[in-house]
């Protein structure tokens, strides 16, 4: 009988990492603290129908990427198509919808957790991954943008990545105008179809924005002199666009203007943006979000409840590998004090590491089973604890403790009610 491992594309995080993922987590929901977001929890399956009229028919995650959900469903259920979320924005959309979260507030919110795609893994890139969400409902004014630009900007600073990062400007105008420009392209790329990828001959029926994200040299090379959306957009895309960027400039958040930057999902409107880095080969993209003020009315299927909001999200494996490429990461021992006890005392060792654990809760404190002493420091000398507390029949006769300093050996008595200073 063969073993059973984990499916492809979905990985363990194990013992010796979880404690880098549980630093850069609480590193990003600090600073989503500072700004007054409030955490979302939402479910991990949907209507499949949500994410093809939130998400758009035409994108590559619901043509190809969606996981299916094989249910049995009650009596009435059974022709209801569930799907593994493959993105969040969609599922708080939902969410702010079904509960009435607009109503007389402008919700800010977050949300962390598994997202599925079915593509090809590779490295940065699996079927299931976790993301952070992050999106502001009700404010059309381009300081919403701004704000969750400068937020993603003050993410790096905590984590010590604004360095490697660099940010990626880009409005894709309102309906009509992206409506002219995706005319003219169209009219344009015809003209040289044969000379396009084949992922781009496709997207020029169901997607042609998407093409001028094409990875392909040729293509890109055949862009180069096709139509701007630039030149089609009218004074108010522009003047929120200069506005986003006069707010970063004051700032001091430096930032590049990429006119062929379009993002994957049809939902977005005016602003996009994307920060980048050159430390991950082809997987340069860290964090990605924009405007989407018409997802609401989509959701709603009725364009005029909408509301207007903009959001953005970051691959948390991406972005751990970023930390790691960039040594930010430095190895955490997962014990601070080991306390081991004699088998005849070991009563008394539990009771000494249940009341530290008690008197001073930022210690990770650890014991051992009640074996005898040296096996017990055998497995203190592994922990990687900065000290070792040692209780035995001399040490109880006489309210003491023996500490160990690791990294010295050095060993010292003292009370029972010593503090431990990190």
């Amino acid at each position: 009988m063969s073993t059973i491992t984990a499916i492809r594309g979905f990985n363990d995080i194990l013992p010796s990492q979880t404690a880098a993922w549980r630093d850069m987590e609480q590193a990003l929901t600090e600073v989503l603290d500072s700004y007054g977001f409030s955490q979302i929890r939402l479910p991990l399956i949907e209507q499949t129908q949500l994410f093809a009229r939130g998400v758009g028919e035409a994108t590559d995650i619901v043509e190809k990427e969606m996981f299916g959900v094989v249910h049995g469903g009650n009596k009435g259920d059974d022709n209801t198509s569930l799907t593994l979320r493959p993105e969040g924005t969609a599922g708080c959309v939902r969410a702010i919808i079904e509960h009435n979260l607009t109503r007389g507030d402008t919700p800010k919110l977050w949300y962390i957790g598994p997202m599925f795609r079915y593509e090809r893994p590779q490295k940065g890139r699996y079927r299931q991954f976790h993301q952070l969400g992050v999106e502001c409902f009700g404010s059309s004014l381009p300081d919403a943008d701004a704000e969750l630009i400068a937020m993603t900007y003050a993410m790096w600073q905590k984590l010590g990545i604004a360095d490697v990062l660099t940010l990626q400007l880009n409005t894709l105008g309102e309906a009509e105008e992206r409506a002219a420009y995706k005319a003219a392209l169209v009219a344009y790329l015809t003209e040289h179809y044969a000379q396009l990828d084949e992922d781009s001959q496709r997207r020029l029926e169901s997607n042609p924005l998407r093409i001028l994200d094409s990875k392909d040299a040729k293509t890109q090379e055949i862009l180069n002199n096709a139509p701007k959306l630039s030149d089609f957009l009218g004074a108010e895309t522009l003047a929120h666009f200069h506005k986003v960027q006069e707010y970063l400039t004051a700032l001091g958040i430096k930032f590049q203007i990429n006119e062929k930057l379009v993002r994957g999902l049809d939902y977005y409107n005016k602003t996009v943006f994307e920060w980048v880095t050159d430390k991950l080969g082809s997987q340069a993209t860290v964090c990605g979000g924009g405007r989407y003020d018409g997802l609401v009315g989509v959701i709603k299927a009725n364009p005029n409840q909408s509301e207007p909001a903009v959001g953005f999200a970051m691959g948390l494996e991406r972005l751990m590998l970023l930390l790691e490429a960039t040594q930010v990461i430095t190895p955490q021992s997962q014990c601070d004090v080991f306390v081991i006890a004699h088998p005849d005392y070991y009563a008394d060792g539990l009771k000494y590491a249940h009341n530290l654990r008690l008197n001073q809760p930022t210690l990770r404190v650890k014991m051992a089973s009640a074996t005898g002493l040296k096996a017990q420091m055998k497995k203190a000398d592994k922990s990687g604890a900065k000290y070792t507390v040692i209780i035995a029949e001399d040490e109880v006769a006489n309210g003491q403790l023996t500490i160990k300093t690791m990294a010295t050996a050095e060993q010292v008595r003292v009370a029972m009610t010593h503090k431990f200073e990190l």
